[in-house]
């Protein structure tokens, strides 16, 4: 499914947290896809099922996925809901910080707004 980098100033369980909400926003995991085990995650990624199992609850409690007892843990269907503040507040502020490293690296505006162009046209949200 994916890797960690064991030289990152991220904990591990963010790690697993980051991967999962990227492979479900790309939609490579669709609704109601059920997720490994935690048991099954834990051996492939060579961690501690601990881990894994905060990683579900994190992802459970910002509405990724759902778990149903016995079943395991699937990937929630996209709710229309409103976002709050708080979240809106966290996302520009990532993007802010995104923003910062690019023009670090030597991008310029025109650059920049390309590839966040580019990276819409991809999602292909055109609405």
């Amino acid at each position: 499914m994916f890797q960690l980098d064991l030289k990152s100033r991220k904990t591990i369980y963010e790690q697993v947290v980051d991967n999962l909400k990227e492979l479900i926003i790309a939609e490579i995991l669709k609704p109601e896809d059920k997720l490994p085990s935690v048991r099954e995650l834990s051996k492939t990624l060579t961690v501690n099922p601990n881990t894994i199992q905060k990683a579900y609850r994190e992802l459970e409690s910002q509405g990724y996925v759902y778990t149903v007892t016995g079943l395991g843990t699937f990937v929630a269907v996209p709710k229309k809901t409103t976002i709050s503040p708080a979240q809106l507040e966290e996302i520009r502020n990532r993007i802010k910080n995104d923003l910062r490293e690019l023009y670090f690296l030597g991008l310029n505006f025109g650059e920049i707004k390309e590839m966040v162009l580019q990276l819409l046209e991809e999602r292909g949200d055109n609405k």
